[in-house]
């Protein structure tokens, strides 16, 4: 008998929720997001600490005995969409999911002492990996290992690699922990610049070795399978936060001594959005409950969260800006980071194409 799928939030998960929202409606808000922006460094290392380890959203997924917090994916999908409605510039989908997802994979004492600082929210770990990497897709190895865990290679588009303390590096012979310090990190210029990219260079750099070849990879590609699933929960947030605004401006703003959301046509369009802002939070919810579950068919319930959240996200943000007229188009207004975490979001860990196609492949759909 097939479990039943529950896309319900829990007391639980709702009491984290109203945490975390005050804590970023306190913190971070458009204004201060704005000038971090700005300032190239848009990575606030004390609000991170508030929220990794005051509030222990960096140790959801890990396992209590590894000092985490023992909860799931679930609850993590709950931080993920705070996070997008704020566009928060934090690490935590690559420090909190991924990173974690490929540690939990490697089941090391290695692994799982790192795990332990991570959960505490006393380091910051990145993977080495580009954030375009897609589940199923092949995993590239562009460090070696030149002897006794000495590595050499670059990486391009390691997001947030400016924040780690440590990254996490699939070479040849592995997977290997460095010290962040030990790498060359040279910016790219980004279009979100909430989660900045970077390409990293590592030159005989110092590693830890974890695991082996096989096992890495076997943790890595659950790691995307996970994260991708994940973001589509920070994309519903993002799209929530973009019809709420969008709502509430046009509702204020008048033309023609009438409010504009009194237009039929404006009407229509918002009315569309809502309905695929909550097509989106089902299909969102469904793949964090088939992560949390272990659901046989996490992958195909995920490419389908992929699939249509990434659309979503982007078309909330496009609609955002449009409809807020000339104040939609300026820095001033928070509209433009929207759309730029959108538009980043919808090529990370796999394009909608790509998720497309695993649908098309999990159902034995034939290629047109």
């Amino acid at each position: 008998m097939t479990a039943r799928t529950d896309l319900l939030y829990s007391d639980t998960e709702e009491e984290l929720r109203a945490a975390v929202r005050d804590l970023l409606t306190d913190r971070c808000d458009a204004a201060a997001v704005l000038a971090r922006a700005e300032t190239g460094r848009p990575h606030d290392p004390a609000l991170w600490r508030t929220l990794a380890a005051d509030i222990g959203a960096a140790g959801l997924l890990v396992p209590e005995k590894l000092g985490g917090q023992g909860a799931g994916h679930r609850e993590a999908a709950v931080v993920l969409e705070e996070l997008g409605r704020a566009v928060a510039p934090v690490p935590y989908l690559t420090s909190a999911v991924l990173a974690t997802e490929i540690l939990l994979g490697c089941d090391t004492a290695e692994a799982g002492s790192l795990l332990r600082e991570l959960a505490a929210g006393d380091v910051v770990c990145v993977p080495a990996l580009p954030l375009t990497l897609a589940p199923g897709a092949a995993l590239p190895a562009p460090v070696r290992d030149t002897g006794g865990g000495i590595l050499t290679g670059t990486v391009t588009t390691v997001a947030d690699a400016a924040a780690a303390d440590v990254l996490l590096v699939l070479a040849d012979t592995g997977l290997y922990a460095v010290r962040a310090a030990s790498a060359a990190l040279t910016p790219r210029v980004a279009l979100d610049q909430t989660r900045p990219p970077a390409t990293v260079a590592f030159d005989r750099a110092g590693g830890t070795r974890l695991a082996d070849p096989a096992t890495a990879r076997a943790a890595v590609a659950g790691a995307l399978l996970s994260g991708a699933g994940l973001l589509a929960s920070e994309q519903v947030g993002l799209a929530e936060w973009c019809l709420t605004e969008t709502v509430r401006y046009v509702r204020g703003r008048h033309q023609f001594n009438r409010p504009v959301g009194s237009f039929q046509a404006v009407k229509h369009r918002l009315a569309g959005l809502w309905l695929d802002v909550a097509s989106a939070r089902a299909a969102a919810r469904a793949a964090a409950d088939a992560l949390a579950t272990g659901a046989p068919d996490a992958p195909l319930t995920v490419a389908v969260a992929q699939a249509f959240c990434s659309g979503v996200a982007v078309r909330a943000a496009e609609e955002c800006v449009q409809l807020h007229g000339g104040i939609g188009m300026t820095w001033e207004h928070p509209a433009h980071l929207y759309l730029k975490r959108a538009k980043a979001d919808s090529l990370a860990l796999g394009t909608a194409g790509h998720h497309r196609g695993l649908v098309a492949d999990f159902a034995e759909l034939p290629a047109p």
